[in-house]
């Protein structure tokens, strides 16, 4: 509690210079002008008190306007040495605070030309109350008098060094929270770019798949009402595995009861599962030739554990062109997915005999984009275009560390 009372007094202080410095010069005014007198006469006059206002009062901007503070009571100091008012008591010590005053809060420049003015300014003051005395005199004045402003200047170096170290730390402070919360930005842009492809390859896969059973089905509900029945069976069974992809991906950014974010388990009363990976592959064809189109996969090489995310983007990608065969392709293409795993990476290839480069499109889906920035982030390229013969096709090839053994890549038969 008494160091929030202190910091906020501080604060207010630091905010309110002028005010603060200029009612303590007042204060000091009303002590110092009338107890001035000079130390070898011992007489007052009203010079004296004159010349006690004016060596005061520039301490009223002492922290705003440092280098103009200190030289306004240099000025005033060598004025009343020049007309003959030695060591003003206690007047002239505003000169010490001063001299700090512009140490610590002045430029670089002005503390280091006030520190030249005052050992010149001692010098002066020696000879100005020691002359008669002979030289012996008038250096020690000066030795003594310098050597007091060099200690009032050490002093507020110390301060000003620590001043400039607060102020660093300060600064610095204030520069990691921008830097935390443009990361924070970032990360946040990512996920949901993140989201954005996860979300896009579920709907646009599973819809693509409801929109041909559909079409299928309503098309044999006369002739074959059990090819109809089918259909609605994927249709559903399309239905509820989008469904639970969707739950699935939503629920790991919903908090569970005490507040933490779910990671596995359930979320929200659903189950989460693992992400899709390479080998879900396999299945995924199967969805797909369960719903009428001709698809055969073949898998070459010999698989081996890919880096985090890898898998999945094998997975999506491969989603996504078996997506843009069911809208593009025709009628009854024939499919092939080609993995082949590979020393240096892995290499998709989902290629079919439909219309090729003759299938329209609107402009507007981001699949082919998604494919790409799937694949950039692991280094991998994606290239997609008409095939010599007709059809279409899509190849990924993401590259991976290289194995521990050298294998040599042996093919597999395509899979019924």
């Amino acid at each position: 509690m008494g160091v929030g009372w202190w910091e906020r007094t501080v604060r207010w202080e630091d905010t309110h210079r002028f005010a603060v410095d200029a009612t303590g010069t007042a204060l000091l005014l009303v002590v110092a002008v009338p107890s001035t007198t000079p130390v070898l006469s011992g007489t007052r006059s009203a010079v004296t008190a004159i010349f006690a206002l004016a060596l005061i009062a520039p301490l009223a901007w002492r922290r705003k306007l440092p280098a103009a503070s200190v030289a306004a009571v240099y000025t005033v100091a060598l004025v009343h040495l020049a007309r003959g008012h030695t060591f003003l008591m206690p007047a002239d010590l505003a000169v010490l605070l001063a001299l700090y005053s512009v140490t610590v809060h002045g430029p670089r420049w002005a503390h280091r030309v006030a520190i030249a003015g005052a050992v010149a300014g001692s010098f002066v003051l020696g000879v100005s109350m020691g002359g008669p005395r002979g030289l012996g005199t008038v250096g020690g004045i000066w030795v003594f008098c310098s050597a007091v402003a060099l200690a009032v200047w050490a002093f507020g170096l110390v301060r000003r060094a620590r001043r400039e170290a607060m102020a660093a730390l300060v600064d610095r402070a204030h520069r990691l929270e921008i830097e935390r919360d443009q990361q924070n930005q970032i990360a946040t842009a990512a996920e949901r770019s993140r989201i954005a492809r996860e979300m896009h390859d579920i709907v646009a896969h599973s819809l693509s798949v409801i929109i041909a059973q559909s079409d299928g089905g309503r098309y044999a509900a006369e002739a074959d009402p059990q090819a109809a029945t089918r259909a609605l069976g994927t249709i559903s069974e399309t239905g509820r595995a989008a469904l639970a992809d969707m739950r699935r991906l939503l629920g790991v950014l919903r908090p569970n009861i005490d507040g933490a974010p779910v990671t596995a388990g359930r979320a929200g009363g659903a189950v989460v599962v693992p992400q899709p990976a390479e080998l879900d592959v396999e299945s995924l064809v199967e969805h797909v030739r369960s719903s009428g189109l001709r698809v055969s996969l073949v898998r070459m090489g010999n698989p081996r554990r890919l880096p985090p995310g890898a898998g999945l983007t094998v997975y999506r990608i491969c989603q996504e062109a078996l997506t843009n065969v069911l809208k593009h392709a025709g009628p009854d293409p024939a499919v092939t997915v080609l993995v082949h795993w590979l020393p240096a990476g892995i290499t998709l290839e989902v290629s079919d005999d439909g219309r090729g480069a003759a299938a329209e499109s609107d402009g507007q889906g981001q699949g082919l984009l998604g494919m790409r920035e799937r694949a950039a982030m692991f280094g991998g390229t994606v290239a997609v275009g008409p095939r010599p013969g007709g059809g279409f096709r899509i190849r990924a090839q993401i590259p991976l560390p290289l194995p521990p053994h050298d294998t040599s890549p042996t093919a597999s038969s395509p899979s019924a």
